[in-house]
């Protein structure tokens, strides 16, 4: 029978579940990275981001009904990740919008679910998903540790190429510098929540593998966007 992990080890596992599975390594974002994509591929990436992360208010809500009133410390970084999303100087959605309008794309577009992709609709399904269904632990895991903890490192390679490169506005790419900074207190709070919260065997290990899920959903999700938007292009030409 596996044994409760040593916090240490449980966080190193935590790391190495994400290692090999990162989405800043997929197609689209090395392309991104790389200065090889035009304003249309980042407005076909918002027209899908959108139905990704448009809903994740929704999905910490879930988690937060499903967390024991207890544990007011996992409740209250749920509700303050929640009222970030939603509340504050500004919608995080908004600004994503912003940075379409200005690749070209359209507010409708954008928030029309026809103009997402399969692969995009299968990772939105999922991250609803586990939250309804999953331990607030293992939830917490999926959702904030497999996938929002990898944020700062995949934007921090793409918002250098956006200035130089696309040459797009610092109000335009607020989206981006937001997140590299918010993203990097959500990630570690969240590894605290599970590192604190999944206190059995069991528990461990189903964090483990929501985890390495979450990280294998948002690297497909990534080169699907290249697959989709990138490939054919390539073809045409």
């Amino acid at each position: 029978m596996t044994e409760l992990l040593p916090q240490a080890e449980f966080r190193a596992a935590l790391e190495d579940a994400i290692k090999g599975r990162e989405a800043k390594n997929a197609s689209f974002s090395k392309a991104w990275a790389d200065g090889d994509l035009q304003r249309h591929h980042f407005a076909r990436w918002a027209e899908n981001h959108f139905h990704y992360v448009g809903p994740f208010a929704d999905y910490l809500g879930y988690i937060y009904g499903n967390t024991p009133e207890q544990y007011t410390g996992a409740k209250d970084f749920l509700l303050q990740n929640m009222y970030e999303e939603e509340l504050a100087d500004i919608r995080h959605t908004d600004l994503l919008i912003r940075f379409a309008e200005a690749c070209g794309t359209t507010r409708e577009r954008v928030e029309n679910p026809d103009n997402m992709n399969a692969v995009t609709r299968g990772l939105q399904a999922w991250c609803y998903a586990t939250s309804m269904r999953e331990h607030f632990a293992v939830a917490t895991a999926a959702l904030v540790v497999g996938l929002e903890s990898q944020v700062p490192s995949i934007y921090k390679k793409q918002i250098i190429p956006l200035r130089g490169v696309y040459g797009f506005t610092e109000d335009e790419i607020e989206f981006f510098d937001l997140h590299i900074t918010s993203d990097e207190v959500h990630g570690e709070r969240g590894f605290q929540i599970v590192l604190d919260h999944a206190d059995t065997p069991e528990l461990q290990q189903r964090c483990l593998k929501f985890v390495r899920w979450g990280a294998e959903m948002r690297f497909a999700y990534t080169k699907a966007l290249y697959d989709n938007y990138v490939a054919p292009d390539l073809v045409a030409a």
